[in-house]
């Protein structure tokens, strides 16, 4: 049986800006230091008015938007047996509400985060500590994302990997991937 991960499961963000977010983004991303400890000095020094609390409240639901037709062929595949884990470069709070508000769990069968992981994309240490979380060989793996560095370095580790534009159907790339 195979098993997918994929990077951003429909929700499509936009980079924060990188001036606020530079010196703290590493950290914060790969789960070595908690979001709003690092931005809430720094709001307080360019926005005291704004709480990091709200700034990410904010930002979490302007950037949460969902492909629902992604989903739902998603859903379909998963219907029929495919075992589906999310695989993506989030930091903790926002992973969480990625799972729970925006109810991504109902999708997959599990998440798989940088900040949890302590790693990210298209670090070979990220597919490793995947493969170790979940027991799945890397052969056993595919990793459908929208950046072709993260399906290289998915390959590389020996998993499958297919690049998605959202051009074309789920199921036609699948059936593409398994004919290769």
């Amino acid at each position: 049986m195979e098993r997918w991960a994929g990077g951003r499961a429909g929700a499509q963000p936009r980079r924060p800006r990188p001036a606020l977010f530079a010196p703290h983004w590493e950290d914060v991303m790969l789960g070595r230091a908690d979001l709003h400890e690092r931005l809430a000095p720094v709001l307080a020094e360019i926005a005291p008015h704004l709480t990091s609390a709200r700034l990410a409240g904010y930002w979490f639901a302007a950037d949460g938007r969902l492909d629902e037709d992604l989903l739902a062929d998603l859903a379909d595949l998963r219907a029929e047996g495919l075992v589906l884990h999310l695989a993506t470069v989030q930091e903790h709070h926002r992973a969480r509400y990625l799972w729970e508000a925006l109810e991504l769990r109902q999708g997959f069968d599990a998440m798989h985060y940088a900040a949890d992981l302590g790693s990210a994309k298209p670090d070979p240490a990220f597919y490793a500590a995947i493969e170790a979380r979940t027991g799945y060989a890397a052969h056993e793996l595919a990793l459908l994302d929208d950046r072709p560095a993260n399906v290289a370095a998915a390959q590389a580790r020996g998993w499958g990997g297919v690049l998605w534009d959202g051009g074309r159907p789920i199921r036609d790339l699948l059936a593409e991937f398994r004919a290769s």
